[in-house]
């Protein structure tokens, strides 16, 4: 450990014995070894102190992990989304097996009425009939 005491940076120690430079080259090498350490410790201080880059930082590493959670939740709609096609055309097929072809024919034309209703319609549609719902049960009451 170097003594307080030595301000010539000699290397002396509280022992007396000397281990530090044996000439103004080594001794120049060794104050710039120290300076460069303690310019390493002084941006290691800062940067644990700057609030706004940790902040920054983890902002960035939270968007990514969001990111991925995103391509993760998209990836398993796109399966869930095929299963749904799949199961539909399923009972799309035993429907067709197993019902009269009147009623058939009466589903596709519903469906291919509900396709020329602009959706906005529908909705004031389902809430007319939600209200109407709602005050025959209060009138119930």
């Amino acid at each position: 450990m170097t003594d307080i005491n030595d301000a010539a940076g000699t290397g002396a120690t509280a022992g007396g014995s000397a281990t530090g430079a044996e000439g103004p080259e080594e001794l120049r090498r060794q104050i710039e070894e120290t300076r460069s350490q303690l310019g390493d410790t002084v941006e290691e201080l800062a940067a644990k102190v700057d609030v706004k880059a940790q902040a920054k930082a983890k902002s960035a590493e939270l968007k990514e992990k969001a990111a991925e959670a995103g391509h993760a939740v998209q990836e398993k709609a796109v399966v869930a989304q095929q299963v749904v096609q799949d199961k539909a055309a399923q009972a799309q097929q035993v429907a067709q097996d197993r019902l009269p072809q009147p009623v058939l024919d009466a589903a596709g034309s519903a469906v291919q009425a509900s396709r020329r209703i602009p959706k906005p319609v529908l909705i004031a549609g389902a809430v007319v009939v939600v209200a109407g719902l709602l005050l025959r049960r209060r009138s119930r009451r």
